[in-house]
């Protein structure tokens, strides 16, 4: 009977707590209380106080007996040897991956000399023609070598050449 009239009293405290925090208009505030005043009254209905007890009392038998009991400190010993042991082997696996020790394979050569910035053609259309002082506006470099013809079959969007260089690279890694 204790634990009912502790359980309503502690869940009409924080309703009231709730009803203060809305009437100063923090209502984000007053559902947090209102959701934590509504637990010991929950508790209590649904029968789980008697289950915290249990557990409260086991856990003191337990922490007594780890006191006293030797077999308690060579189970906790392994369980400390265990998580050291998984701690220490992704540590050296992490380790390893990164180590100069495992040989990777080799780039196939040095970048090609075109620019990074995706989506700007090789060749500017006719209709978009710059004055000779105008700045390029992606601020991409011009390539280093002068462009193709494009070859007959090829699309002339600027594709046909992206697709030579991937041939190439793949060419060259024997793929």
């Amino acid at each position: 009977m204790l634990t009912a009239a502790a359980a309503f009293v502690l869940t009409a405290g924080g309703v009231a707590v709730a009803g203060l925090r809305a009437y100063r208009r923090r209502f984000l505030s007053a559902t947090r209380w209102f959701a934590v005043a509504l637990l010991p009254a929950g508790l209590y209905l649904s029968g789980l106080f008697p289950v915290a007890r249990t557990i409260g009392s086991e856990l003191a038998d337990w922490a007594t007996g780890l006191v006293f009991d030797p077999r308690v400190w060579t189970g906790i010993a392994l369980l400390a040897v265990s998580a050291g042991l998984l701690v220490g082997t992704r540590w050296a696996g992490r380790r390893s991956a990164v180590g100069a020790g495992e040989s990777r394979p080799e780039a196939a050569g040095p970048a090609p000399a075109r620019p990074a910035v995706a989506g700007a053609p090789a060749q500017p259309s006719a209709g978009a023609a710059r004055p000779a002082g105008a700045a390029n506006p992606a601020g991409a470099q011009k390539p280093a070598q002068p462009a193709k013809p494009p070859k007959a079959g090829k699309r002339d969007d600027g594709l046909g050449d992206d697709f030579a260089d991937i041939e190439e690279i793949l060419r060259r890694r024997g793929i």
